[in-house]
């Protein structure tokens, strides 16, 4: 299903540089989630996700941000998370959204298991410019059992 990709009116901000920066990023996607009335299967499915493209950042640019934020729209609300960077960019866009392709010998279910868990999955990304992944998880009447 696809729905208009409403953007919040603010952002948290959370810098990238290492694996524990994975952890608070989780942490701030939780607490959006929270906000927005998420159930507990919406909310790990966003996390999880979250964490593919945050370690994305840290493997292939070594720095980035990630901000995430509750979007509303006339249908609902999203939790809207956006990871950017400003590493070396992707050539091919559509071949690393394949399920196992790596550039880093990893299983390469990174950037295509992000978008299975996203409602909405754009991936902008320039080469020697960088990359910025953005992920919806709509909330429209679920609430938290």
């Amino acid at each position: 299903m696809t729905h208009d990709r409403s953007l919040p009116t603010s952002w948290t901000v959370t810098i990238v540089r290492d694996d524990a920066d994975v952890w608070a990023v989780r942490k701030v996607v939780r607490a959006a989630c929270d906000k927005a009335g998420a159930s507990l299967a919406t909310t790990e499915a966003l996390v999880t996700a979250t964490s593919e493209i945050t370690r994305n950042i840290i493997i292939h640019a070594s720095y980035g941000e990630v901000l995430v934020g509750v979007a509303d729209s006339p249908w609902g609300r999203s939790v809207v998370v956006r990871g950017c960077d400003q590493g070396p960019g992707i050539a091919d866009t559509e071949v690393a959204l394949r399920d196992g392709y790596s550039t880093t010998g990893s299983l390469g279910l990174g950037l295509p298991g992000a978008r299975g868990l996203a409602d909405e999955f754009e991936l902008v990304s320039e080469l020697g410019v960088g990359t910025t992944v953005t992920l919806w998880k709509h909330i429209t009447t679920e609430r938290k059992a």
